[in-house]
């Protein structure tokens, strides 16, 4: 069948079908209703067609800018100064493939990657996957938890236990966005991705790098193994594999594409998107970077983020601890509510079952407030939760490539065989990072 007769028949049968399985099991689904491509951008002409596109790259983004990117991006920047730029400038290009797949394998399917995974591949293999990804978005939500609880501990002086309960209050707040739908929830978390943004730009002018040395920090170069074990650490953690499964639900049913043109159209709105929040989640990264690089560089090594904050006060002023504690504690509620929103569209997807959204928040915070009441080192934590999250990058990542690379499934939005070669490149530097990091944390 020709694009011009899918044009004529409207929505063709795959797609047909899907709608026909979203307005069967609302029960089951939480992605809203979806719209036709005329419906979405209406009578807009230019730029403001663009518009109803813009939103699920900001979300997913939020996952590389969360409290142990903070703690990655500190350490090698007090420890190297601005020796480890390029690495940052690496691992964000990285992260824009990756994510630029999984938006584009949810706009030529009509269906999330944990739904064709599930569709394609026996029912024992989908269990699994639902499996591990309920233990990743346990130790992405114990990250995430923790460092907002710890923005709240440094910014207020409160202690940590009164910092965990209000994390949890702010926390159902923000779910009452979600329960009202991606849009609601989207403007929030720009918002407090805005907020970072703010405080960072803030701190840079305090701390303004010298020219040189920081333009000499994009040249690719290292000193001794630390600064490449550093380096594998940043590169490593780049991958959330919660984001690559969220994406690809944010993007599925949010306009459907009624025919090939239509789809690379909404693909192409897309991909701006992506530019648009993963340049402004790279650029706050390399500030983190410059900032710790330029305030702590040469004086001491910082390795835990309540010392980064005292550090950030006495070399530089007050303020500037402060508006890094806010800067957290905005990076912290607004990673873990996108925790929450991966938990909820990998189970319905992998499953095909949910549990309410309210239930799913509430047991997600029950580990973190547990270990905050226990009175665990919260840095360490953080460490740990990033070494769990190592075991889902290849069970994410290898799905979908494959499924990427298949014209049959992705018809005219296939990937280009140079964008198959270096996602696969991607993909094994990545897992190799990671395998490597696990094998430092525990025997090295």
């Amino acid at each position: 069948m020709s694009d011009q007769e899918q044009q004529k028949t409207g929505l063709n049968q795959f797609e047909q079908k899907t709608m026909n399985k979203r307005q069967s099991s609302d029960a089951v689904n939480s992605e809203p209703h979806p719209q036709s491509f005329e419906q979405a951008v209406g009578g807009a002409k230019g730029w403001r067609q663009m518009l109803p596109f813009i939103g699920p790259a900001f979300i997913a983004a939020v996952a590389y800018i969360d409290p142990g990117n903070y703690a990655t991006n500190i350490q090698a920047g007090s420890q190297f100064g601005y020796l480890l730029l390029w690495v940052v400038v690496i691992s964000n290009l990285m992260a824009i493939l990756i994510q630029m797949l999984s938006a584009k394998i949810g706009i030529a399917t009509s269906h999330n990657l944990p739904e064709i995974i599930r569709d394609r591949w026996p029912r024992k293999v989908s269990i699994f996957y639902w499996l591990q990804g309920e233990i990743m978005i346990m130790a992405t939500d114990l990250a995430e938890f923790i460092g907002a609880a710890l923005g709240f501990h440094l910014v207020f002086g409160l202690p940590m236990i009164p910092s965990a309960i209000l994390t949890a209050i702010c926390a159902l707040l923000i779910l009452m966005f979600q329960i009202r739908g991606f849009r609601p929830l989207e403007m929030v978390i720009a918002l407090m991705v805005f907020i970072v943004v703010i405080a960072f730009s803030f701190e840079i002018l305090f701390a303004l790098p010298e020219f040189k040395p920081f333009v000499q920090g994009f040249v690719p170069q290292f000193q001794g193994t630390e600064s490449v074990l550093l380096a594998a650490g940043i590169l490593g953690a780049t991958v959330m594999p919660h984001a690559i499964y969220m994406h690809s639900g944010l993007t599925c049913r949010r306009v459907i594409g009624r025919n090939s043109e239509e789809r690379k159209k909404i693909f192409r709105f897309e991909l701006i998107d992506i530019l648009i929040a993963m340049i402004i989640a790279g650029v706050i990264n390399a500030i983190m970077l410059a900032v710790a690089g330029s305030t702590f560089y040469g004086k001491e090594v910082i390795d835990d983020l309540t010392v980064a904050f005292h550090g950030f006060s006495t070399y530089i002023a007050p303020i500037a601890g402060i508006l890094f504690g806010v800067g957290l504690l905005s990076a912290g509620l607004s990673s873990s509510s996108v925790g929450t929103l991966a938990g909820d569209i990998m189970m319905q997807g992998f499953i095909h079952k949910r549990i309410p959204v309210l239930l799913r928040r509430v047991c997600s915070m029950l580990p973190p407030l547990i270990l905050i009441i226990s009175g665990a080192n919260a840095t360490k934590a953080l460490v740990m939760s990033q070494v769990v999250l190592s075991f889902g990058i290849a069970l994410a990542i290898i799905p979908l490539i494959v499924f990427t690379s298949n014209k049959k499934l992705m018809g005219k939005l296939v990937n280009h065989k140079l964008t198959t070669v270096t996602a696969w490149c991607i993909a094994a530097v990545v897992i190799c990072l990671n395998v490597f990091l696990l094998y430092q944390t525990f025997f090295g």
